[in-house]
């Protein structure tokens, strides 16, 4: 029997005003690692399981990495909340600025356990979030933000990370299951071998 720790519970509920959400957001204050989203009169409560956090903080890990062994100046900002007041709130498991800091990241990345990945591109095509990364079932979908909906793509199409490979990161993050150390060196050998 699966622990339920590992798994993510999710709850959802729709006929929700703005007002009520900021109400029910204020309650949560107080509960680190449940995240909020609001969108189209829906609320989503998430309390992620350990393999949704396990997977984040991998896929952070080594993005992290590749901005540094690139010199590339980056601010990961987490999970932080994205608003458009009155219409979208949002908490990414992973976001990005690159080259300076800005109110709403060039990049997000969700970690879908459960349902609901691609309903969540509606949420950030609101906030106008350039470019947006799912890791599910083992493997990423990417879509970038063109003329106000987004297009899948296979590569990103932010400048910065223009040269990450998509196939190497998703090896890296499959091959961190069992061993981190690993992971991190196979990643970094492989992106010194890329600027030789």
């Amino acid at each position: 029997m699966r622990d339920i720790a590992a798994t993510d519970q999710r709850i959802v509920y729709s006929s929700i005003t703005w007002q009520q959400f900021k109400l029910i957001q204020a309650g949560f204050a107080e509960s680190p690692g449940i995240r909020l989203a609001y969108y189209n009169s829906t609320i989503e409560i998430l309390m992620p399981g350990r393999d949704h956090e396990v997977f984040s903080r991998l896929i952070g890990f080594l993005i992290g990495l590749f901005c540094l062994e690139n010199e590339i100046e980056f601010e990961p900002t987490g999970s932080m909340t994205q608003e458009r007041e009155g219409e979208v709130s949002a908490q990414a498991n992973e976001s990005y600025c690159f080259g300076a800091s800005k109110p709403i990241p060039d990049l997000v990345i969700e970690v879908v356990c459960t349902s609901g990945g691609l309903k969540k591109l509606q949420r950030y095509q609101a906030l106008g979030v350039p470019e947006v990364w799912f890791w599910q079932d083992g493997l990423f979908s990417l879509y970038h933000l063109r003329n106000n909906h987004y297009d899948k793509i296979t590569h990103s199409e932010i400048p910065e990370l223009a040269t990450l490979s998509i196939d190497l990161l998703t090896q890296c993050v499959l091959m961190a299951q069992t061993s981190r150390l690993e992971a991190a060196k196979e990643f970094r050998n492989a992106i010194k071998s890329q600027s030789v």
